[in-house]
């Protein structure tokens, strides 16, 4: 049982920084990849960064170049630092995590999700 706990969300002006969490609890042993996805408003859920356990991350086009994922295991937390904001970064940001016996892609843990609204 592993539950992950998103936080970090707000509203921010274009251009503005934001900074999500998110903390796992319960059974961590089995988590390798872990990740942040987000959806808008009519729109698939998509995938915004991810990271391996051993630091190795992978960005969405949209994101490389502003936002950066990061990982603190002693921690049991993943970090999404989101720089130079745009309107179309709006929407519902869900931390995720997959078994180390899954493909990335596969995970099947999720947080409840952090409001991220970037509006003027």
């Amino acid at each position: 049982q592993v539950q992950l706990v998103e936080s970090g969300g707000g509203l921010v002006q274009p251009g503005g920084s934001l900074r999500l969490s998110c903390v796992a609890s319960g059974s961590i042993f089995s988590i390798n990849v872990m990740g942040w996805y987000r959806q808008a408003p009519g729109k698939q859920r998509e995938l915004v960064a991810a990271i391996t356990s051993g630091g190795i991350t992978n960005l969405s086009d949209s994101a490389k170049g502003r936002f950066t994922i990061s990982r603190d295991n002693a921690k049991n937390t993943v970090y999404l630092h989101m720089n130079s904001l745009k309107p179309e970064d709006t929407a519902v940001y869900y931390c995720n995590a997959a078994h180390r016996w899954q493909r990335p892609w596969e995970g099947d843990l999720w947080g409840q999700g952090t409001q991220v609204t970037v509006s003027s």
